[in-house]
């Protein structure tokens, strides 16, 4: 989730650019390591590397970088050993939140995640409390210029379940099996999606209609989202365009 610039000069929002840049890359290459060391080093052979390599790519991450990440996680170089951990919780308003985390230090997390929801109005909840509510999809986005016909051609044989139309791009999602097969297909046909990645779509939602409470619940999702440990968050509110747009 992205905001706006809190520096008014170049120099300061060079600077707060190229922190979120290096937390990006970061993040990225936590999952390239542990995708690797659950599943081997080699992208062809490991779809979840494959997806995760590729993700690492689209964000620029320097090809050297990514090699080292695997290596790291191959155990071919010595690193930190990254454990996945998920915890769960609501935001103002009942909203279910899912936060997905790779840490080397449990303890420490959960005490940042628990004081993120603590002081922004949220609760923890325990395991399996709001999981319920979302199911893991393959999420694949692609330009809105590629043809839908040809698209829904393409996408349906290697395994879509569904394409929709999404304003400026096209959002086509699959069971997580077949992503890198759509993957595939598509950057077979000459059509390179925006974004291919594994997501937790919600089942259910929760209208939030109200700016105040639509303001607190996306500062609890973007402090959480800051944390350096935090590889995703997930939730279900529904907030109307109007109320997005009226609180910026």
């Amino acid at each position: 989730m992205s905001g706006h610039s809190k520096w008014a000069t170049t120099k300061h929002r060079k600077a707060a650019q190229d922190k979120a840049r290096a937390k990006v890359f970061a993040k990225i290459l936590r999952q390239v390591e542990v995708a690797a060391r659950e599943g081997g080093g080699d992208p062809d052979a490991n779809p979840t590397l494959r997806t995760m390599f590729e993700k690492a790519r689209a964000a620029s991450v320097p090809l050297e970088t990514i090699e080292r990440a695997i290596k790291r996680g191959t155990g071919e170089l010595e690193g930190v050993r990254y454990e996945q951990v998920s915890y769960e919780g609501y935001a103002p308003g009942g909203v279910a939140v899912i936060v997905e985390c790779l840490t080397d230090n449990r303890n420490r997390t959960g005490a940042e995640v628990r004081s993120v929801f603590t002081r922004n109005g949220g609760s923890m909840a325990e395991p399996g409390a709001v999981a319920w509510q979302f199911e893991r999809k393959g999420v694949l986005t692609v330009d809105r210029a590629v043809d839908e016909d040809r698209l829904t051609e393409l996408v349906v044989e290697a395994g879509a379940e569904d394409l929709r139309d999404e304003g400026d791009h096209w959002v086509v999602t699959a069971e997580p099996t077949q992503l890198a097969a759509i993957r595939q297909a598509l950057v077979d046909a000459g059509i390179e999606p925006l974004d291919a990645e594994l997501q937790l779509l919600s089942t259910t939602s929760v209208p939030v209609e109200d700016e105040a409470e639509a303001r607190r619940v996306l500062r609890l999702i973007e402090a959480l989202d800051d944390l350096d440990d935090v590889q995703s968050v997930w939730s279900n509110f529904d907030i109307p365009d109007a109320v997005l747009a009226a609180v910026g």
